[in-house]
């Protein structure tokens, strides 16, 4: 089951000593993240099945940590979180954080000064809100 965090954002203004977390999350979206910011054709059954090139706006961290991934969701307040679900079951559990769209250009400005191999998609989040 996934959980859903209140709206509770973390600023620059705020952060003080979570600095230092929002670092240590950065490192982990490095190294376990994915950022996507891409249009997709998508069929609106509430439009007589027209095709629409909507954009698909997220970021996620999958590991199999669930104590981890609780701590990702409790201090950014935001996004959610439950397990990944797999259609073989031969694999080990794995656990996930997700945001999506205004969170995922959230968690973009806050990763961006700390990322280095995501820092190029983070940056493509921020730009597509600032057209």
């Amino acid at each position: 089951m996934c959980t859903r965090t209140p709206k509770k954002y973390l600023s620059n203004q705020d952060l003080g000593s979570e600095q230092e977390n929002i670092a240590y999350i950065a490192g982990l979206f490095d190294g376990e993240g994915c950022v996507s910011c891409v249009q997709r054709p998508t069929k609106r059954t509430d439009r007589n099945g027209k095709i629409y090139n909507q954009w698909y706006i997220r970021a996620e961290v999958a590991m199999t940590d669930e104590e981890t991934i609780k701590w990702i969701h409790q201090t950014l307040g935001m996004g959610w979180s439950g397990p990944k679900r797999y259609h073989k079951h031969n694999y080990k559990p794995q656990w996930r954080w997700c945001c999506g769209y205004q969170d995922c250009l959230k968690l973009a400005k806050m990763l961006l000064p700390y990322a280095k191999v995501k820092k190029d998609k983070l940056q493509k989040v921020i730009d597509h809100y600032a057209r």
